[in-house]
């Protein structure tokens, strides 16, 4: 079993060698311990490089359109990032005691083979998100590139028309598009170890150019413009409430991915507190501060341009100077490049590998990743703000936030935090359930589901979609809960009972 180690504290070691299995890959395996090094700036640097990215500056715009003021919009991103990040440390726990990845934690509660639910559930929307990163960045490319030659635009023609399903941007899009989506996988193959130093740089850099370019538009503009002076259109209470619960849900929603594999990261920690404190600090004032720039920017612009430019991209398109667009492009390269990486590839490459250990490795579900987020067609997601954060944002929060109901039980509530790991990595375990499947963990799951989107459908059952994440958070855990008093799970080698707890 898994022993823990004298002066490393809730760190844990396998000793067995279960490399035979067919549940096991190098990629898969525990972190020993001599190389799990990740710091408290390494985890602060990785939510800040997550954070401060064009849908996070873009993030207060839609709720600025549905009728918020300024400060209404930042107070509800801020309270979706704090109670998001409950969920967060909750499922960081593992990871750093046990070394695992997501998907081999979620065997413990779905089972060896069950646990490929939450996984490809959860590796469909990082491979969503990974495309309109791509998109963005290949955004912010075409810019630079067509500042540096401006005949770039239209070198391969004009708009495409047909077929439908790429009409309305010109072939150089799609290039630059391509490039960045190549940048993204080159660094994926190369592995963590890149990733976490370019986390490391990349976050002081892109707050600091960020910092810079809301300096100028102030100067610029010389004040803060109309959307700081707004007052919004909502006149009572009861007029903002309707309002700021969906849009609070899809702020939680934003981060329910990372809710729930957090271990991904958290298993290269040094300590508990380390990654508790790094995640604490760094996720709920970044997302908010990084959303006051772009408030504050957009508000100047509409000075400086006579219109309000939310698009960072759009808004330095307006630069005359190269050299600025330059630097300007290469900074949204940057932080663009380093959330997707580690926000949307990550996971989804552990995920894919967890579903066929022997035949997917990281670096192929990586690539995996990348073509999915292609066929997802990334440029129509993002079309409609309005649809990006009221109907994605909201409507997969449900989905997972049933996840994280489930796991979380499992790990706190059931187990107490106990696992025996290597029997996540065997096929015949005691995580192997019913051949594969924890049926309490899948029941559980679907219920809760049911319920948080059931409202697309059925008109009764309309305002709890509203609430998605928080039902299926709640509702999951609850059903997974009672559920292990008929079908009681083994914590040990032993049958678990609730009355013996």
């Amino acid at each position: 079993m898994a022993t823990p180690l004298s002066g490393k504290e809730e760190l844990y070691e396998m000793k067995e060698d279960v490399s035979h299995s067919s549940l096991w890959n190098e990629d898969l395996a525990p972190v020993p311990v001599k190389k799990r090094d990740w710091t408290t700036y390494n985890f602060a640097a990785l939510w800040i490089s997550m954070a401060h990215c064009i849908p996070t500056y873009m993030l207060a715009s839609g709720l600025i359109s549905a009728g918020m003021n300024w400060w209404q919009a930042l107070v509800t991103i801020l309270l979706g990032n704090i109670i998001v990040l409950v969920p967060i440390l909750l499922n960081s726990h593992p990871g750093t005691k046990y070394g695992i990845p997501f998907p081999v934690f979620a065997r413990a509660s779905y089972g060896t083979i069950g646990s490929n639910l939450p996984a490809l559930m959860r590796a469909l929307v990082a491979c969503g998100w990974f495309g309109i990163q791509a998109w963005i960045g290949g955004q912010a490319l075409q810019v630079f590139f067509r500042t540096l030659w401006p005949g770039w635009e239209t070198f391969l023609g004009e708009k495409i028309i047909s077929p439908a399903i790429i009409a309305g941007y010109t072939p150089t899009e799609y290039i630059s598009f391509l490039l960045f989506w190549a940048l993204n996988i080159f660094i994926v193959y190369k592995g963590m170890n890149l990733l976490k130093h370019v986390e490391n740089w990349a976050a002081p850099f892109v707050l600091v150019m960020a910092f810079l370019l809301m300096v100028w538009a102030i100067w610029k503009a010389n004040g803060l413009g109309v959307i700081m002076q707004s007052s919004g259109k909502f006149q009572s209470f009861s007029e903002f409430f309707p309002v700021f619960i969906p849009s609070l849900t899809a702020m939680i929603g934003y981060w329910a991915t990372l809710s729930l594999n957090m271990p991904d990261f958290t298993r290269y920690g040094r300590s508990q507190r380390e990654q508790m404190v790094g995640q604490v600090v760094a996720l709920p004032s970044t997302m908010t501060v990084f959303a006051a720039m772009g408030v504050i920017i957009t508000s100047a612009s509409a000075i400086i341009y006579n219109k309000l430019i939310w698009d960072p991209v759009l808004l330095i398109a307006e630069f005359k100077q190269p050299v600025v667009v330059a630097i300007s492009m290469f900074t949204v390269v940057i932080a663009t490049l380093s959330v997707n990486i580690a926000a949307n590839v990550v996971s989804p490459a552990n995920d894919f590998a967890n579903a066929f250990p022997k035949w997917i490795s990281f670096q192929r579900g990586g690539l995996l990743t990348g073509i999915i987020g292609i066929i997802m067609q990334p440029w129509k997601l993002l079309a409609d703000p309005s649809g990006y954060i009221f109907t994605w944002l909201v409507g997969y929060s449900g989905g997972l936030g049933s996840i994280a109901g489930v796991m979380i039980a499992d790990y706190w509530l059931i187990r107490k935090t106990h696992l025996e790991v290597p029997d996540l990595y065997l096929s015949e375990g005691i995580y192997r359930f019913i051949s594969g499947w924890n049926i309490a963990a899948t029941i559980a799951t679907i219920l809760g589901c049911a319920l948080a989107w059931g409202g697309i459908w059925i008109k009764a059952l309309a305002p709890l979609y509203d609430y998605a994440w928080f039902v299926g958070f709640f509702v999951s855990g609850a059903t997974y809960w009672a559920l292990t008093t008929i079908m009681p799970v083994e914590i040990t080698k032993t049958k678990f009972s609730m009355e013996n707890k």
